[in-house]
């Protein structure tokens, strides 16, 4: 039996009927559909939609949600599966052209973050009967290019359809990938704008309800052997806890780990909140902006556990983190590809199979009791610094640490706070408390500025019983605060905390580390005078823009007003930002760690000749982390 539809109709039909399934719980693997129409996909995708919307008679509903910004969209969706654990995943459709490489951006967001989101740009005429067509990319070396060939590099999987019937494989291709945790990321289906409108007769079996079964892939038992072997002869062994632990469902496994061997537990910005900040194995971030303790942990390591994290720059300190001669890695990873790094020895598997094998693995070891006792004394030390820059009392602006501080002290557990880009994510892993494991939503590994407000718009769709709270500094308000409109018009409450200091803070204090004396990161009128961007602060009212976006607005001066204001938006129903300024030159504990960043090698600038030899100096101490891991000496091969 057949069914004829549209390509788009067909498309539609499909995802609605995509289900997956981990630990026996159902769901739909495609809820909704985020997109923005365009002549490239309002006759097409746009039509299948209003379709499905108004009842075909299926019951193939996709809910559609109208965005602003491609971009945006495309973050709402990360947000939204990232919170959901990677086990539902959004569809976003954008017309041709400029609808389409908006996307681009947030699908190296997804892929990098190992997010899964589905994305349907639409894309030239397969006929080319009229070509070339308004916003076409022509290139005089093959007429089958477009503009988004440019999603091929950025995508875990990428297929064009040039005729309908290469629909069903790739639609199977693409949720394959999209449920797959170790190749998951943006799954890219791109869509001709006349295909899309094109009638073929559909096998019934195509619309039928599909299960996609997500895997918790065990440990293999010689792999768990090797691991076992070396974490039970670490004398002073640390856990690297990433965001693979969240994404299986593995903060009670790691709990039971970490308590089990009295092994501390450090975190990415992916992986903050697997134990709660004040468990007794807990030490806070590693890395460039981690907690001293930590840190301190880190340098002396002799084993260092890495449990689904992909080990960036910033949870090395750009490899100096480790500084132990005889440094070994255990890396759980269901990705082979990131349990291989730093020579470590691989457990390809789920971390939640991994961590509960491991348990019984070393069953007798424990760390010294010695071990413990220091660390934990550095942690109550480390605490009443927290403390300090939480209520610092500085003027006359406050610091950016008091409002952190602040939100931390007024949110509920079950709370979720939303960062991406400038100096809060540094100063939120470095101080941030969390007490739950869906607290603390930061996406750091594109580190994106305008992801904000569009991923805590995602995120709220996910938990709609959660208060979340966007906080944006005033640089990445201006990159996108759009979707602004779209939590406004969907009636989805958000919180935003709008956090202005008239610049770029975190590449101001990065542009004067490497001497270059925060050129150019400031919002100042140009100076007649001097020829620079040094004058006046602008007069740019971002509290006034997010009120003519739909939000209620509450400006604040003062930490007391702050904290009120806090408790007025969480108990509105309402869309609310609140808008204070801060002092970018307020003090910031040291996370006692490094970044590299290159310093010019030659210049003229004394202040650079200074940031150079500081360079120098910490580049003498990365190291190449090549020493095998496993206890004979030789590296095991991908799983």
């Amino acid at each position: 039996m057949t069914v004829r539809l549209t390509v788009a109709q067909a498309l539609v039909r499909f995802l609605a009927a995509q289900y997956s399934e981990r630990d026996g719980i159902e769901q739909r693997l495609i809820p909704g559909c985020f997109g923005i129409f365009g002549h490239g996909n309002v006759a097409g995708v746009a039509q299948a939609l209003l379709e499905s919307a108004q009842g075909d008679g299926t019951g193939s509903d996709l809910p559609y949600h109208l965005a602003r910004n491609e971009q945006g969209m495309v973050h709402s969706a990360v947000g939204y599966s990232r919170m959901r654990n990677r086990l539902q995943a959004m569809a976003c459709t954008a017309s041709i052209g400029p609808g389409s490489t908006n996307m681009l951006t947030g699908a190296a967001l997804a892929t990098t973050n190992r997010i899964p989101v589905l994305l349907l740009p639409s894309d030239i005429f397969a006929t080319r009967v009229a070509s070339p067509v308004l916003q076409e990319l022509e290139q005089p070396f093959g007429y089958d290019v477009s503009v988004n060939d440019a999603f091929r590099p950025l995508s875990r999987f990428f297929d064009r359809v040039w005729r309908p019937e290469q629909l069903p494989s790739a639609l199977l291709g693409a949720m394959r990938v999209l449920i797959d945790p170790a190749e998951t990321g943006a799954v890219t289906i791109a869509l001709p704008q006349d295909v899309q409108a094109e009638a073929h007769d559909w096998p019934e079996e195509l619309f039928a309800k599909r299960v996609w079964h997500i895997p918790r892939p065990v440990p293999e038992p010689a792999a768990l052997a090797r691991a076992a072997d070396i974490i039970s002869s670490a004398r002073r062994p640390l856990l690297v806890a990433g965001g693979g632990v969240h994404y299986s469902e593995a903060t009670e496994a790691l709990r039971r780990f970490a308590e089990a061997t009295g092994i501390p537990v450090a975190d990415t910005q992916a992986g903050k909140g697997a134990l709660p900040w004040d468990h007794p194995q807990a030490v806070g971030g590693v890395g460039s902006t981690g907690s001293p303790v930590a840190n301190a942990l880190a340098r002396e390591a002799d084993v260092v556990i890495g449990v689904g994290t992909r080990y960036s720059d910033f949870t090395t300190a750009s490899r100096t983190a480790f500084q132990h001669p005889d440094v070994r890695f255990v890396n759980v990873n269901v990705a082979a590809f990131d349990a291989a790094k730093h020579a470590g020895t691989m457990v390809v598997a789920d971390a939640r199979a991994a961590l509960d094998a491991l348990v019984d693995a070393v069953e007798g070891y424990r760390v010294d009791e010695a071990y413990t006792t220091t660390h934990r004394e550095h942690a109550e030390r480390w605490n009443q610094v927290v403390d300090e820059a939480a209520h610092l009392g500085h003027q006359p602006l406050p610091a950016q640490t008091e409002v952190l501080g602040t939100l931390n002290e007024v949110m509920d557990a079950r709370d979720v706070v939303v960062q991406a880009a400038g100096s809060m994510p540094g100063d939120l892993q470095m101080l941030w408390r969390a007490r739950d494991s869906k607290q603390y939503h930061v996406e750091y590994a594109y580190s994106c500025m305008g992801y904000e407000i569009a991923g805590a718009l995602g995120v709220k769709m996910a938990a709609p019983e959660r208060e979340v709270f966007a906080l944006v500094g005033d640089g990445s308000y201006l990159m996108m605060s759009q979707e602004l409109v779209t939590a406004v018009s969907e009636g989805i409450k958000l919180n935003l905390v709008i956090v202005e200091n008239h610049g770029f803070a975190s590449i101001g204090s990065l542009s004067e580390s490497v001497g270059s004396q925060r050129f150019g990161t400031a919002y100042r009128y140009r100076n007649p005078r001097t020829g620079q961007l040094d004058g006046d602060v602008l007069p740019v009212d971002l509290a006034a823009n997010a009120a003519s976006l739909g939000a209620d607005v509450i400006r604040v001066r003062t930490i007391e007003e702050f904290r009120d204001a806090l408790a007025r938006s969480r108990a509105s129903v309402r869309t609310t930002a609140i808008h204070i300024e801060t002092d970018p030159l307020a003090p910031v504990p040291s996370s006692e760690s490094w970044w590299d960043v290159p310093v010019s090698e030659v210049a003229q600038l004394d202040s650079t000749k200074q940031a150079r030899k500081t360079y120098e100096a910490r580049k003498a101490e990365q190291r190449p982390l090549l020493r095998p891991s496993d206890a004979s000496g030789s590296q095991e091969g991908s799983s």
